[in-house]
């Protein structure tokens, strides 16, 4: 998406690293909008939290490119035009509490800080919960509550939520969240088959039952049931 991270920097500024950063994070904006990410409230949140915080290690170079990159425990940060789609198909109001399932490195769930009232963000693995608790302090996020538990079954003694979002891939919507959705709530996420075979959907809770609209091809990690050893 910014093309390679070890590019000279910017004329005029010689071995000036800041402005390369900030070269990097402007194409990353300019990138996000090319993708169809239009929505003005989400582009503000992810021009706030800054990628580079959540991505360690060997690739934390490529923080600002449009792509997935591996974190712990064989898990994934996802591409941020997708992170950006998945938000803006939400269509949050400033009010809403919104359960996220597979917290990972914690970025979606700090982008959703900056646009709802309460966040809750699960994951089945107590390592990635803890890091990214660790990263919601430094960054004085106090509306995000991480929980380590199996985000499948969702968190019923929180429920009804205004909105769902699950970052990993299930072959259908997983009942227990269907049914924790408020009448009128929306839920987005990837469900498919196979690794290869994925589409993002978006599902809106109605009086009657449950309207389902396909968004557009994905590839995530699958949703596991259960707690990992970790």
């Amino acid at each position: 998406m910014t093309g390679p991270t070890d590019a000279p920097p910017p004329e005029g500024r010689p071995g000036d690293d800041d402005g390369g950063l900030a070269e990097r994070k402007m194409r990353f904006l300019f990138a996000l909008r090319s993708k169809g990410v239009t929505d003005a409230r989400v582009l503000n949140a992810m021009e706030k939290v800054d990628r580079g915080l959540f991505v360690r290690g060997l690739f934390a170079e490529r923080a600002y490119e449009d792509m997935p990159l591996p974190i712990a425990c064989g898990q994934t940060i996802s591409q941020p035009s997708v992170v950006g789609l998945m938000t803006q198909a939400l269509r949050l109001g400033p009010r809403d509490t919104v359960l996220e399932v597979g917290t990972g490195s914690g970025y979606q769930a700090a982008i959703l800080s900056h646009l709802v009232r309460r966040v809750y963000t699960v994951d089945r693995h107590r390592r990635l919960v803890r890091e990214a608790e660790a990263l919601f302090r430094a960054l004085h996020i106090p509306n995000i509550t991480a929980i380590t538990v199996d985000g499948s079954r969702g968190l019923p003694d929180q429920a009804p939520f205004d909105r769902i979002i699950v970052t990993a891939a299930a072959e259908d919507p997983p009942g227990p969240l269907l049914a924790q959705l408020k009448i009128g709530g929306i839920m987005v996420l990837p469900v498919g088959q196979s690794d290869a075979v994925q589409s993002l959907i978006r599902v809106t809770r109605l009086e009657t039952g449950y309207d389902y609209e396909e968004l557009r091809p994905v590839r995530f990690v699958p949703l596991v049931e259960g707690l990992a050893s970790d």
